[in-house]
């Protein structure tokens, strides 16, 4: 099924949110809190204008859009600031899916065949500031970009409108998002009907911040198809104790740590996910339970799978904070028994090793190789690099194949100190091979 996108949109500007029409509005002084807000909240993409009027803002830009990678999960559309090839590899470098381009700056319509050339066509799309711009549609197509931006004014009337734009993208065959002002139901759902517009882009406001969760819900009444969480088996067929409850195991959706039990009823079941929150069913106060309504600490759901006997949920979320009472990450931190082995999870060795050289970094260790080539400093490490990347060549040519996992080993350990040395985290790695 094809889902209409909700994308919230910000104006950056000096380090704040601002509105995304003329007056540049200041929206939020947290402009990264508000963008992990609506990262967790439901919101299928992003999308970043980048206003800053000098270099040395640009550049905290840039900082932000990689910043903001890294707290959310969603897709980020970015640009505003592009002058040459090398603007756009920053944005996309920054972690941004696609970078927009205005084609109001004639500059930047040759920008849209080099981006598009140099990075794939689906990394670059084209900014109309008007509806004049519509009738060139297919020109921007033709030159590489993948997707119209169609900045429409502040207010776009009724439904008279939606007719006529309707009317204006019929001939063309790039798909379209629709770039408005602050959500007016209504207005704005009648642009989402139709069937080029792939999704709308709303101005977030700093009066009344719109939860995409909410508006999905009275998108979906109003029978537009839109990303919602909606379970493929019935409430019926779920087996419930004598209570009419089901237990739910609660993990975390990066590193799988088992953070909770809890009970759930029909109602904190639906209610999870009309929200996207995790809604229990307390036993002790025999109410429903909205995880994080007092601490802040809610759990925002990524998944949700039940057993082969559809008697237990399995729920995969995004923690925020602590999940127990107590103040710990998780409710089950009490040793019962243990037997030690050696964990050779992928992730977790790397993080592992990672940590330790982190450590020599921050703690240096008199005799340790670590810190002789952070002291040798980047030429060393990437002369190593060099040379152990010239090892895994050759053991890959003898005959003996045990010879390359020992090669790939020593290059991968030099790999992580260069990225110490650099300051890129495992996470950026494994978010940039996702994007991938």
């Amino acid at each position: 099924m094809t889902y209409k996108k909700l994308i919230p949109g910000f104006g950056y500007r000096e380090g704040q949110a601002v509105s995304l029409d003329r007056t540049q509005k200041t929206l939020h002084q947290d402009l990264l809190a508000r963008i992990r807000q609506c990262g967790d909240d439901g919101a299928d993409e992003l999308f970043f204008y980048d206003l800053s009027l000098t270099d040395e803002d640009h550049e905290r830009a840039i900082l932000t859009i990689k910043e903001a990678a890294r707290a959310v999960d969603v897709p980020i559309i970015a640009g505003g600031r592009t002058r040459k090839l090398e603007d756009i590899k920053k944005y996309l470098y920054a972690g941004a899916k696609a970078v927009f381009l205005d084609v109001s700056d004639d500059d930047n319509i040759d920008l849209i065949k080099e981006g598009a050339h140099r990075f794939g066509g689906e990394k670059i799309y084209a900014l109309l500031p008007d509806l004049s711009y519509v009738k060139r549609g297919e020109e921007f197509g033709q030159l590489g970009a993948s997707m119209l931006i169609l900045n429409l004014p502040k207010e776009t009337g009724d439904g008279n409108f939606s007719r006529e734009l309707a009317d204006v993208l019929k001939p063309h065959h790039l798909p379209v998002l629709v770039l408005c002002g602050p959500y007016q139901t209504g207005t704005d759902d009648s642009l989402l009907q139709i069937p080029s517009v792939e999704g709308m882009i709303f101005s977030d406001s700093p009066d009344d911040p719109q939860s995409c969760m909410e508006m999905k819900q009275n998108l979906q009444e109003r029978g537009i198809s839109v990303d919602t969480f909606e379970s493929r088996i019935r409430w019926e067929d779920f087996k419930t104790n004598s209570d009419g409850l089901v237990p739910a195991v609660v993990q975390d959706y990066k590193t799988s740590q088992v953070l909770m039990l809890a009970y759930m009823n029909r109602e904190s079941f639906e209610q999870t996910l009309k929200t996207g929150k995790m809604t229990y069913f307390s036993r002790s106060r025999q109410a429903l339970w909205l995880k994080g309504e007092t601490s802040g600490h809610y759990q925002y759901v990524k998944s949700l799978h039940l057993d082969c006997d559809n008697d237990t949920i399995l729920a995969k979320v995004k923690q925020i904070g602590a999940a127990c009472h107590t103040g710990k990450r998780s409710c089950f931190f009490k040793p019962l028994v243990q037997k030690e082995y050696r964990d050779t999870n992928p992730l977790k060795v790397f993080e592992e090793v990672f940590a330790v050289i982190l450590d020599r970094k921050e703690h240096p260790k008199e005799g340790s190789y670590t810190n002789y080539l952070f002291d040798k400093g980047l030429d060393k490490i990437l002369k190593k690099m060099g040379e152990e990347a010239t090892e895994i060549v050759i053991a890959a040519k003898n005959p003996n194949p045990e010879e390359i996992k020992y090669e790939i080993s020593d290059f991968l350990y030099h790999m992580m100190v260069l990225m110490a040395d650099r300051g890129i985290s495992w996470e950026e790695i494994m978010e940039e091979l996702a994007n991938r």
